[in-house]
């Protein structure tokens, strides 16, 4: 179960009110030097959040991501961050190697890169995932019972300064500071963001003939820039097939389709779109 997970790994939780290193209470709680208390979910996961947020990523928007995932449809991104931490991060012989994936959704991405790795690293790895979500932590919880699970504010990282060997953030908002804070001095930074081919089929179905048919990423990258020393972008396109059973899913699931009426989506789904584009650019930047 997970919240053996966290207790395995409670050294690098801080509480995100006050700061201070955190304990278990039991396994049912983990409680910090000011007594501010947490209860772990019997489903494995816990939530760190002080208060409730109202998120747009739903329950069926992430049941969504999760068919798609497993589908296949990210494999070669994923092959692409395994291959670029083998070949790019660093870690000291006898060390474990930790992972954060910040704004993990469902979970999917991070368990596939971890295990996309395992058996060429030679190293015990620990993932963990957090996300502002918590149906998506639910999903993940349920579907990965091997990482750390939170519901977490990733503008509020609730773990220890130099915790990380690497911070996933995949299609997800950022925090730099916080990814900074977290990171190891030799720590780096996997940030993937989309091309402006990305899915370009739907974007062509929902704002065709709007200001948001065409996308730009050059103000994300320009951000990263800003923030982090950027050590290599690569980019990964490809085309591929998209079964017919999933392409509601595919379109669920992305936040293209967010302000979309039903009749839009309908006609959408009418189309018979039989392939997708998937158009990334990853961005690496190091903690130094």
């Amino acid at each position: 179960m997970s919240n053996i997970q966290i207790r395995d790994n409670i050294n690098i939780f801080i509480c995100p009110l006050c700061g201070t290193k955190m304990r278990m209470n039991g396994l049912k709680s983990i409680v910090c030097a000011k007594n501010h208390c947490y209860d772990l979910s019997k489903k494995g996961y816990v939530n760190l959040l002080p208060n409730s947020v109202k998120t747009e990523y739903g329950k069926d928007m992430l049941q969504s991501r999760n068919v798609i995932i497993k589908s296949g449809l990210f494999e070669p991104m994923i092959q692409r961050l395994g291959g670029l931490i083998l070949e790019k991060a660093y870690w000291s012989s006898g060390d474990a190697v930790r992972i954060l994936d910040a704004g993990c959704g469902e979970g999917s991405h991070l368990v596939r890169v971890i295990d996309n790795i395992k058996s060429s690293l030679n190293k015990e790895i620990t993932g963990v995932g957090i996300d502002i979500s918590k149906e998506g932590i639910q999903i993940a919880s349920r579907d990965y019972p091997g990482i750390t699970w939170c519901v977490a504010d990733l503008t509020n990282i609730p773990f220890t300064d130099n915790g990380f060997n690497i911070v996933l953030n995949i299609l997800s908002p950022s925090n730099y500071v916080e990814f900074g804070r977290v990171l190891r001095n030799d720590g780096i930074l996997i940030k993937v963001v989309p091309g402006s081919g990305y899915l370009k089929e739907l974007r062509g179905l929902f704002y065709d003939n709007t200001d948001k048919q065409e996308y730009s990423n050059e103000k994300v990258i320009a951000h990263f820039r800003n923030c982090f020393d950027i050590t290599g972008t690569q980019r990964i396109l490809y085309s591929t097939h998209i079964n017919p059973n999933n392409l509601e899913h595919l379109i669920r699931m992305t936040p293209l389709s967010w302000r979309a009426d039903n009749e839009r989506i309908r006609n959408a789904l009418g189309v018979g779109i039989d392939s997708i584009t998937v158009d990334l650019t990853v961005l690496l930047g190091r903690n130094e």
